[in-house]
């Protein structure tokens, strides 16, 4: 299946485009009807009233403007049914720029371009630089300083709104998806329990039998989209194909209030296999990610919370090479209120609310990476750990992952102990560092404790997370590690 074709405008409102090509083309005519004029007139009246109120009033009134000229854009594009081709779209950008005669094409910066036409003046560019969005709409390029402009607007209105940006990941984050033919005998069952595609608003599990596969969404996941669209404006991001990408959208958002256009695949990325925030028109200093794998994003680690990954199906598992029993095989799932959305949902308010209300200095100036930071460096915090039986033999142990991922937390690492030390890590309750442990009444815990902790954001109960007597040739790295 492949829906290449179809211009994206035919699946976006008009107030996505609208916010996203900005003030140059409301400056000049677009070939204005009588009742046009009209209201460009009344406009230029209000703006003598308009010099007396604060920025705030104005900057409300210039989007609202914008908005509505940018509306006359997609609804002219929109006239003719159907697919919207690069040549048509070509056709259409020639209606609608041929009449911009109030800037000249050489005196023109062009800010962007539209099927290879610059948007403010009409003229066919034969080298275009920036970044191509045509999630936004099919053949759209912005200009690197056209996107700086473009966000520093967006941020204005959206911090006078008390919002943030929020990248969602799709699979294994907010939903779970297999090809039918990889259905295992004992998740057949499924196939009698999906729910109607006719209100998918109620439903969580999905056959799209025109695609060969079902979805299944995660446990919480419409409160917690309900509830995250009130604190940011949200895009999903996916390494899936267009087409795959947007029919997610429909199931998690089939009224299109959370993300309208601002659905980004793998089609729409600039590096193979890397996800940027170069494709975002939002500040990076504003922007919080949620993402199950954390070398996607490899320029962006510290405004990423990594998720854990959501494991419905038995593909899945084998796909990560987990050699047990799914989801859907056990006939169970996460709890609503105790899973991975529920807990990342109580981080975002938090870090929302110090973003907003707990910083001392100027709104426009704050970073939620320096918040995120924060607030993830205070679920171990007075936590001082040493590792037993974790690291393979002569590994430098402060590159683990474990460990810096403890650092992050908020513990202190060591690889000697002393009386400070408050848990001793381990693979093996027998190696002499887990013995002092005992002795000394430290606590115990085994690796995942810390891991458990990274993903639910704080500190679990020790006793959860007891350490075997591992024997030698049960124990995968016994042969390449020891005792440290």
């Amino acid at each position: 299946m492949s829906l290449a074709t179809d211009s994206p405008v035919n699946s976006s409102s008009s107030d996505d485009l609208a916010a996203f090509l900005d003030a140059e083309l409301d400056s000049n005519s677009l070939g204005s009807s009588p009742e046009k004029e009209a209201e460009d007139k009344d406009e230029d009246e209000e703006s003598i009233d308009e010099e007396a109120e604060n920025e705030e009033a104005r900057d409300d009134k210039d989007l609202e403007r914008i908005k509505r000229r940018k509306t006359q854009i997609v609804e002219t594009i929109q006239e003719s049914p159907g697919p919207t081709s690069l040549g048509n779209l070509e056709e259409k950008t020639d209606m609608l720029y041929c009449a911009e005669v109030s800037l000249g094409t050489d005196n023109c910066p062009h800010p962007g371009s539209l099927g290879g036409m610059c948007y403010r003046c009409g003229k066919r560019l034969e080298e275009e630089s920036g970044v191509t969005f045509s999630y936004i709409c099919k053949g759209l390029r912005l200009g690197n300083d056209e996107i700086d402009r473009l966000r520093n607007t967006d941020m204005k209105h959206l911090l006078r709104h008390r919002k943030l940006y929020l990248i969602l990941d799709l699979d294994h984050t907010l939903l779970n998806s297999t090809l039918l033919l990889h259905l295992t005998p004992e998740e057949d069952y499924l196939k009698s329990q999906a729910d109607s595609l006719q209100d998918v608003s109620k439903g969580s599990l999905f056959m799209l039998a025109f695609m060969n596969m079902m979805t299944k969404l995660r446990p919480f996941v419409h409160t917690f989209l309900k509830e995250a669209s009130e604190m940011f404006e949200m895009y999903i991001y996916t390494m899936g194909d267009r087409p795959y990408a947007l029919e997610m959208a429909k199931l998690l958002d089939p009224s299109r209030e959370y993300f309208n256009a601002r659905v980004i695949s793998r089609d729409d990325g600039t590096q193979r296999h890397q996800k940027g925030l170069d494709v975002v028109l939002g500040q990076e200093s504003a922007v919080l990610i949620l993402d199950d794998t954390e070398n996607a994003w490899t320029k962006h680690r510290d405004n990423l919370i990594l998720m854990e990954r959501y494991h419905f199906f038995a593909s899945s598992c084998r796909q990560f090479g987990y050699h047990c029993q799914s989801l859907s095989q056990l006939r169970s799932d996460e709890s609503e209120l105790e899973g991975a959305l529920a807990s990342v949902l109580k981080v975002l308010k938090r870090i929302h609310n110090i973003f907003f209300d707990e910083l001392a200095n100027d709104l426009a100036g704050r970073d939620v990476r320096q918040v995120l930071k924060m607030v993830r460096g205070e679920v171990l915090k007075g936590c001082k750990l040493v590792f037993s039986h974790v690291f393979p033999t002569k590994f430098p142990a402060d590159t683990h992952y474990l460990w810096k991922m403890a650092e992050q937390l908020g513990a202190t690492c060591s690889i000697e102990l002393d009386p400070l030390v408050t848990h001793v890590v381990s693979t093996d309750a027998r190696t002499e560092k887990s013995r002092w442990a005992a002795k000394e009444a430290k606590f115990l815990v085994d690796p995942r404790w810390i891991e458990t902790a990274n993903f639910l954001w704080q500190k679990q109960p020790e006793e959860n997370f007891p350490v075997q007597q591992t024997k030698p040739e049960e124990n995968f790295h016994a042969k390449q590690m020891k005792d440290q």
